[in-house]
This record gives C-alpha cells, sequence and structure tokens, in this order.
C-alpha cells in the first residue's frame, strides 16, 4: 500500500454510507483500510482468512467486501464465489477485489468469478474509499426508485428492485453485469466503445478496458441463447457494442457482426 498523506473523507454531504466487510491476512492493511473507511463514515467489519470472512458475512450481511485475493487456505477467488452462492435470490454482495500490481490474469479471473471491481496493490487507501462509495453508489435502492422499468428482446430491468429477467426467469447478475444491462436497455441501437461504457457504468475516467470486455464476456453468457454466436450486444469491428432491441433477433446472415471484440477477445 502507498504511502498517503491523505485523511478520510468524511461525512460530507450526499455520499455513501454502509457495512463493509475488510478480507485481508496482512493486519497493516486491514487496519489502514479500516481506519479510512471508519472515518469516511462506514461500520466495519474485518477478517484474516476466507472461513472467517464466510462466518462474519453471515454473521452481519454486508453492503460490500473488499477482498484480498490472495488468502492463506482459501483465496479470495473461492471467497468470492461462495459469497455468491449464498445470495439465496437477494441480489449479490458487492465485492471490490485486491490484486497484486501486473497480474493481470489473476485480475480477470476475479472478474470472472463476480468481483464488481478491483484495486491493485500498491494503492492509496483514499482511491479505495472511492471505489467502495462509487460501488455502493450504484447499488442504492434510493438513487434508481424513480427509474422506469426496461424491456426489449424478452429481457426486463427493474432499476429499484435491481431485478432482471429474461424470459420471466430471473438472472443471477452480478452488480456490474446488471448496470451494463441496464445500460444497453436504455441506448437500443447505439454503438457504444469500451471508454464510454467505462465513464458511464463504471464511473472511471480511466482503467483497465480489459475490464469491460470481461463484462461484456460474462453478460452474454447469462441472456445470450448461444454466447459463442451473440445476436443482442453485437460487436461492431473497430468500434463497440451494440444492443439490439426488438423481438429476440433471427439467425446472423452470412456476412454479419463478428464476435469478437476490436481488441480480438470475445
Amino acid at each position: 500500500m502507498e504511502p498517503s498523506n491523505e485523511t478520510g473523507s468524511g461525512h460530507s454531504s450526499g455520499h455513501v454510507t454502509g457495512r463493509v466487510l475488510v478480507v485481508d491476512d496482512d493486519p497493516t492493511v486491514s487496519e489502514v483500510v479500516a481506519g479510512y473507511l471508519e472515518r469516511a463514515g462506514f461500520t466495519v467489519d474485518r477478517a484474516a482468512d476466507g472461513p472467517a470472512a464466510l462466518d462474519a458475512a453471515g454473521l452481519h450481511r454486508p453492503d460490500l467486501v473488499v477482498l484480498d485475493l490472495m488468502l492463506p487456505g482459501m483465496d479470495g477467488l473461492e471467497v468470492c464465489r461462495l459469497l455468491r452462492a449464498r445470495a439465496d435470490g437477494r441480489p449479490s454482495v458487492p465485492v471490490v477485489m485486491l490484486t497484486a500490481r501486473g497480474d493481470e490474469d489473476d485480475r480477470i479471473l476475479g472478474l470472472e468469478v463476480g468481483a464488481d471491481d478491483y484495486v491493485t496493490k500498491p494503492f492509496s487507501p483514499r482511491e479505495l474509499v472511492l471505489r467502495v462509495r462509487s460501488v455502493l453508489r450504484r447499488t442504492s435502492s434510493a438513487a434508481l426508485a424513480d427509474e422506469p422499468r426496461l424491456a426489449a428482446a424478452g429481457l426486463e430491468v427493474d432499476p429499484a428492485a435491481r431485478r432482471a429477467t429474461r424470459d420471466g426467469v430471473e438472472l443471477p447478475l452480478t452488480l456490474r453485469e446488471f448496470n451494463l444491462l441496464a445500460y444497453f436497455l436504455r441506448h437500443p441501437g447505439r454503438v457504444c466503445d469500451r471508454e464510454r461504457l467505462m465513464r458511464e457504468v463504471w464511473g472511471w475516467e480511466f482503467g483497465d478496458l480489459s475490464t469491460v470486455t470481461v463484462h461484456v464476456r460474462r453478460l452474454r453468457s447469462k441472456i445470450e441463447k448461444d454466447p459463442a454466436e451473440p445476436r443482442l450486444i453485437r460487436t461492431v469491428w473497430g468500434a463497440g457494442y451494440r444492443f439490439e432491441a426488438g423481438p429476440y433477433p433471427p439467425d446472423r446472415p452470412a456476412g454479419g457482426y463478428g464476435t469478437r471484440t476490436e481488441d480480438g477477445r470475445a
């Protein structure tokens, strides 16, 4: 963790608070992160390993988990999977994963198992607080209460209830997948590049664009009849993605759109 002279954000107007579970086996990192979150108005629980984290989440359901990828015994990926499995039909608890700088494969694995965001070590504690607030702001029911339901191509999204269905069957979406689907439904037919999606869905002005690629792939796996031949979220070569509204599109004609992103990944 990078040294920092920044102080916690305090109780500034309009900020988001809640209960955060910090999971890290390094007591110094855990203490500093917890301190910054508490000064920013959050209630913080701490755990040093996977089993303790699952016990803590069962005792007091957190609004968000800050989860280190490298934990003794049960790693962060497994903890994230088990937290998702325990959702029992409720919205999944958002997860911000801590990863070592340069471990791109591990970071992408974290996103694949459902992490909503990540921060690379070393990091500024204040940056982490801002990321936590950003994620929680996008899960706030109050912020979404006035949004109408969205529907297209057999999909329906209820922003206030944070519930999404396909042909009446509820979809097990993570926070980012839900927000990404809602964004596509709000902007049918528009070509959206990954930079725009990162700004509008993640709230980031800059970042690793593979984050968007991974989430589009995960969302396709849950809404497409054949994720290998996506017909709802189309890739427009060299430009980005376009959501096809209306009834589920017919089979793609010869010469139709490709299924790879502009960087060559699906």
